[in-house]
């Protein structure tokens, strides 16, 4: 599914508009159409409920304007509540608003606080709301009227069907500006916006549904989003069914280095994700007095015991080691439970800077690599980076807040300044390719919020990218699958509770379901 952001969907519709030249009146009635049709859908007691619009002066307000007009044919008692005075309404809305005067539908102008007091006692009879208040142009938070009506309509606890987009909320980060309508379903136009996908803004929208309103695909293409919702079509695109002649051999080797004191866990299941995904062979490299307790934790991975400076962890005295043992494997992936000693962050600096194999970097070997960004700068061979929003605020020398008030485009930076791939996790997993491509992935839940979640997703990309798989295909199957799993373990099993070990079970199950194969 294509996502949009603002700018984007306002140039496709000047270029439908002015180039193409369908009207705009025709794209508003096809967006209040379908609208309609979603809002029964969803609400079918309308009929016997009172409904009342909320309408700005501009096209959202025009897109209510269609909406009352055809809701009231339909013999649904609707009344327009127009935030501004009606002469400063122009352009399209402006002609369906006559229409709406016309028709002799109710409107209640409510041009300033003052007459909002006053209308108050009207709007409470409302018993559904439809937001056309404010849509995707927003460029500062809402203020004055705007967000005290706003902040009335979340109070009511009426239920509210938003159009486009709910009012107040950012159309590309998907947070509230201010003071946005919580709706529970949302019709939007065209194409689905980021903010309607990302958390918060997905809890702000409910029930999402895109209405086609009649925007050409060619002019889709000409103006080029970069952005997609993640779906099961996406994925079967690229795993693709094995030869009957496949064997261990030319199914991908991955060569993990990982692990130190108390985090053995981190390293084994790594490994053990890799070979759940596909990977033909898995070598763990592991600190040397650590290698008989992992021994027994990854029983089908081989393991190779590397030097260490100080016991149980490794230095940059293993780094000779290392690149030996890496001829013939397919990809590293490097980093889980590693720690951040001084000498652990040479290693994974000049691992970086120095090593030609493709790699997977998640966990300690990210806060090492934190400390000394020009590493990434020499790396000439493919780099997927999976960072929380806490080691990504590290990365780009942010914090965590601000990296989540802009998920989509921090990643995106941090892929094209570095030329890597970016996998940012947490709710709504968001993958970055090095050429701005970001992928926003829907599966996945809170159960998830459990150690090691995060090391069966390194070896399930390092185990993608060993089958031959692109870093940013490996990125993206890896996310989907992985958040897939473990929703069929909240369904089976519960909203919590279920162990990383448990999800790392059902990954072949999950490719099976999700791909057919």
């Amino acid at each position: 599914m294509i996502l949009v952001t603002a700018d984007e969907m306002r140039e496709m519709d000047r270029v439908t508009i002015e180039e193409v030249g369908i009207p705009g009146r025709i794209l508003m009635e096809h967006a209040g159409r379908g609208a309609v049709d979603f809002f029964l859908e969803r609400f079918p007691e309308a009929f016997e409920r009172r409904i009342g619009i909320l309408a700005g002066r501009g096209n959202n307000g025009g897109d209510g304007f269609v909406m009352a007009r055809l809701l009231a044919h339909r013999g649904i008692p609707v009344t327009v509540f127009l935030f501004t005075d009606r002469e400063k309404v122009k352009g399209d809305a402006a002609a369906n608003l006559e229409l709406v005067f016309r028709l002799e539908i109710p409107v209640v102008q409510v041009p300033n606080e003052a007459v909002f007091q006053k209308a108050k006692s009207r709007m409470k009879k409302v018993d559904i709301w439809i937001d056309a208040l404010l849509g995707t142009g927003l460029k500062s938070d809402v203020k004055g009227l705007f967000k005290k009506v706003i902040a009335f309509v979340n109070a009511a606890e009426m239920p509210v069907f938003a159009v486009d987009i709910p009012s107040g909320l950012d159309s590309d980060t998907g947070r509230p500006r201010g003071e946005s309508i919580l709706a529970r379903a949302t019709a939007t136009f065209g194409h689905a916006k980021i903010g309607c996908v990302v958390f918060p803004g997905a809890e702000y929208c409910g029930e999402l549904k895109v209405v086609d309103i009649g925007i050409p695909t060619s002019v889709t293409a000409r103006v080029g989003p970069k952005q997609y919702l993640l779906t099961p079509q996406r994925i079967r695109a690229f795993v693709r069914k094995r030869p009957p002649e496949a064997h261990k051999g030319n199914t991908g080797h991955v060569l993990v280095v990982a692990g130190s004191p108390g985090k053995t866990g981190a390293a084994a299941m790594t490994a053990m994700a890799a070979m759940r995904t596909g990977a033909g062979l898995v070598t763990l490299g592991i600190p040397e007095s650590l290698n008989a307790a992992v021994e027994l934790q990854a029983l089908e991975a081989m393991t190779a015991p590397l030097p260490e400076s100080k016991p149980g962890f490794l230095t940059d005295s293993a780094l000779d080691a290392i690149n030996a043992l890496s001829a013939g494997k397919s990809v590293l992936a490097l980093g889980p439970g590693i720690g951040t000693a001084e000498g652990t962050v040479n290693l994974v600096c000049e691992l970086v800077r120095t090593s030609p194999m493709p790699m997977v970097i998640d966990a300690d070997g990210l806060n090492c690599l934190a400390r000394d960004m020009d590493a990434l700068k020499r790396r000439k061979a493919d780099t997927v980076l999976t960072p929380h929003p806490g080691e990504m605020g590290r990365l780009v020398k942010k914090t965590a807040a601000e990296i989540q008030g802009d998920r989509v485009g921090w990643a995106r930076r941090l892929a094209e300044a570095y030329g890597v791939t970016v996998v940012l996790k947490g709710a709504r997993t968001v993958t970055a390719a090095k050429d701005g491509t970001v992928c926003i992935n829907p599966t996945g839940n809170p159960g998830m919020a459990s150690g090691g979640m995060g090391d069966v997703l390194t070896g399930m990309i390092a185990g993608w990218m060993a089958q031959g798989l692109s870093p940013e295909e490996a990125a993206q199957a890896g996310v989907y699958l992985h958040g897939a799993a473990a929703d069929s373990l909240f369904r089976g099993r519960g909203p919590f509770g279920y162990l990383a070990s448990d999800v790392m079970a059902l990954i072949p199950a999950q490719i099976r379901e999700t791909t057919f194969l």
